[in-house]
């Protein structure tokens, strides 16, 4: 007696599967900080990295925010691991990639990667998933991005103090 065709198992066709999209919280995320990099870029847009006479400045440019002088410089005479880094952004948006160079390479530097942040966190946030993060390893990526910028600061800041 031949088995019932009902009975006997059947293969589905192998179906590739799509990775799952992230849930709303991290979509929102996403956008959240897509939203935060480009004011970072706004307020650089708005800030002045000139002198009156036109030269470049070379840091200074965040006390148009109302914040106070570097703490670090006028106690040491030194600059400290972040001076120049508005002056760096402010050049960069305009386009004057050698002042900003000059004013802090590494916030040239972290202001193009923030910049493919910025393009990453939307697409991310639109489609719904992180993009080229495999699955899990967030924190890890995040934890190595951050990492990078602050060895690309220190690494500008021993060079700075070597140099003086």
């Amino acid at each position: 007696m031949s088995p019932d065709p009902k009975d006997l198992p059947v293969a589905r066709p192998a179906v590739p599967r799509r990775a799952p999209r992230t849930g709303l919280i991290v979509r929102l995320g996403l956008l959240t900080v897509a939203a935060l990099l480009a004011g970072v870029f706004a307020v650089a847009a708005r800030l002045d990295p000139y002198e009156a006479d036109g030269r470049p400045r070379t840091m200074a440019t965040h006390t148009q925010l109302g914040m106070p002088p570097c703490g670090f410089v006028l106690a040491t005479g030194r600059p400290c691991p972040a001076c120049g880094m508005t002056t760096s952004f402010a050049l960069l948006v305009r386009g004057d990639v050698g002042a900003s160079l000059r004013a802090n390479w590494a916030g040239t530097v972290i202001a193009v990667l923030w910049a493919g942040a910025l393009v990453w966190a939307v697409v991310s946030g639109v489609k719904g998933r992180p993009l080229f993060v495999p699955r899990g390893r967030g924190e890890l990526v995040l934890t190595a991005a951050v990492g990078v910028v602050l060895l690309l600061m220190l690494l500008r800041w021993g060079i700075v103090l070597l140099s003086s």
